[in-house]
């Protein structure tokens, strides 16, 4: 199955297609792959352990994919820790949209993988784009820009590839008393209840899995689930968020573009909006309507990148007033809710 699924990308060849993880040791003796596509379901060593051993001995990227979406969640998790570029779900054959998607994935994440490890001297590779791309206008119409009232700070990011690795290192470097932040980061379902586990097991704040209606408060990180899109909804003085179900935006479920969408109508002025490494251009559009709402906004600087297109493309259609590196992030969110505590004071 991952076999054809590589080889209907125009820019991806298979090296080789081996059953276990003694077959690809062997495979490697000879020739080693520019990415590992890595299923954790393994007959003899298990995905994990072999996972070890490549990083140990030969640290190639990896991404890995697993039908453990439930109770593997965890080993998920454990697999960013090893060193795995990315986690995606197995297709399931429930119905072709979804092998589709899946499979979308699958290529997106083995290319940018791919792309860590070489100077982007060449063009990036083009996408499978089967059918329409849509645009946040399916969850969420556009209007124009209008006066929002002050409100508490809230902080909004959205990542793709290298995301999971690179928001590990945000969110533990903020105190306890950071402003609000709802992030989009792109994972299929299941994976991200236990990322926010961790992640709340490392940080002074508190990291939760998004659920519909959730309080957004200083301190917490609410992260949107896996497949479902993630709004920011006005609540006086506050906020809550929304989670629902409706069409992929932008190729994708959560969408950042939907998001920094609701962002933009909800909060306005009150908002930082934050766009981090990740493949395609989910984001770019929705960020100039956070600008234009008086939003300040920050990009992820190509340097610190794992893939470098997102904030790209952002770049690109004049959303983003400061680019930044990675280990810069976090001080501009600390600063951003401080600026509003001392605005408030006055």
């Amino acid at each position: 199955m991952f076999k054809v699924i590589v080889e209907s990308d125009p820019a991806l060849k298979v090296m080789a297609a081996v059953p276990d993880a003694y077959a690809a040791a062997r495979a490697m003796r000879t020739e080693l792959p520019d990415v590992i596509l890595l299923d954790l379901e393994l007959p003899g060593m298990d995905g994990l352990t072999f996972l070890r051993k490549i990083m140990q001995q030969h640290p190639i990227p990896v991404v890995v994919c697993s039908s453990h979406v439930g109770a593997g969640s965890d080993a998920m998790v454990a697999a960013l820790e090893l060193g795995a570029r990315e986690v995606i779900s197995k297709p399931a054959a429930r119905n072709d949209l979804e092998r589709q998607e899946a499979s979308i994935r699958i290529c997106d994440a083995i290319r940018a993988s791919s792309e860590t490890e070489r100077r982007r001297s060449q063009p990036e590779p083009r996408p499978l784009a089967p059918g329409p791309k849509l645009t946040a206008d399916e969850i969420l119409p556009a209007r124009p820009p209008r006066s929002v009232p002050d409100t508490m700070p809230v902080v909004c990011i959205g990542a793709s590839t290298g995301g999971t690795e690179a928001l590990r290192d945000v969110l533990t470097a903020l105190p306890a008393s950071a402003p609000p932040i709802v992030i989009v980061q792109h994972m299929p379902r299941g994976f991200t209840a236990a990322f926010a586990r961790r992640l709340n097991s490392l940080c002074a704040i508190e990291v939760l899995e998004a659920e519909d209606e959730m309080q957004v408060l200083p301190g917490r990180a609410i992260i949107a689930q896996g497949d479902r899109h993630l709004l920011l909804r006005r609540r006086n003085q506050g906020y809550r968020v929304s989670v629902l179900d409706g069409a992929y935006v932008c190729r994708h479920r959560p969408s950042v573009d939907v998001l920094f969408r609701s962002a933009a109508q909800e909060a306005g002025a009150n908002a930082l909006g934050i766009i981090m490494t990740g493949m395609g251009d989910d984001g770019a559009r929705c960020m100039a309507e956070m600008r234009a709402a008086g939003a300040e906004t920050i990009a992820q600087n190509e340097e610190t990148c794992v893939v470098y297109g997102m904030p790209r493309e952002a770049v690109a259609h004049g959303g983003i007033q400061k680019v930044e590196p990675l280990d810069r992030i976090a001080v501009r969110i600390t600063e951003f809710g401080r600026r509003f505590a001392e605005r408030m004071v006055r």
